[in-house]
């Protein structure tokens, strides 16, 4: 079964971006909180993985109109992170509803949402006739 798909637009707002970042936020806060013993916030580990999620979520090819990762046609996430981040996902997603509903409810509806196209690569042009490969100063032979 192919994965539905629409239009690539630009949210001008980062509304979605924005609160998928604090949904992150919150769920490996609540995952933290919750497995490891740490004074602070976050353990070295989590802020770890808090940072390499925004910097993934900066760099999204989709830009604003980004899936949920579960539906994005690229996974940008390295198979470890993935993992992390799945086991993050799968402990506090079923909590979200009792402790952040806003979020949670609309994590649940940006995951009904279908995948973007992926942008179009700008077209690389043919060098003008009569252009050579070469780099300039390289020894081509003639002498």
């Amino acid at each position: 079964m192919a994965a539905k798909t629409t239009e690539f637009v630009t949210d001008p707002s980062f509304v979605r971006r924005a609160r998928e970042l604090k949904t992150i936020d919150v769920m490996v806060r609540m995952y933290c909180r919750d497995h490891h013993d740490n004074a602070d916030p976050l353990c070295p580990r989590c802020v770890e993985l808090m940072r390499y999620a925004a910097r993934r979520l900066e760099r999204c090819v989709f830009g604003d109109a980004k899936p949920t990762c579960s539906n994005c046609t690229v996974h940008c996430y390295t198979a470890d992170k993935r993992e992390e981040v799945r086991v993050v996902m799968r402990y506090a997603g079923p909590r979200m509803l009792l402790r952040h509903p806003v979020l949670g409810i609309g994590h649940l509806i940006d995951g009904r949402r279908p995948a973007p196209k992926l942008p179009a690569k700008p077209v690389r042009l043919a060098p003008p006739v009569g252009v050579e490969d070469a780099a300039p100063g390289s020894d081509t032979g003639d002498g």
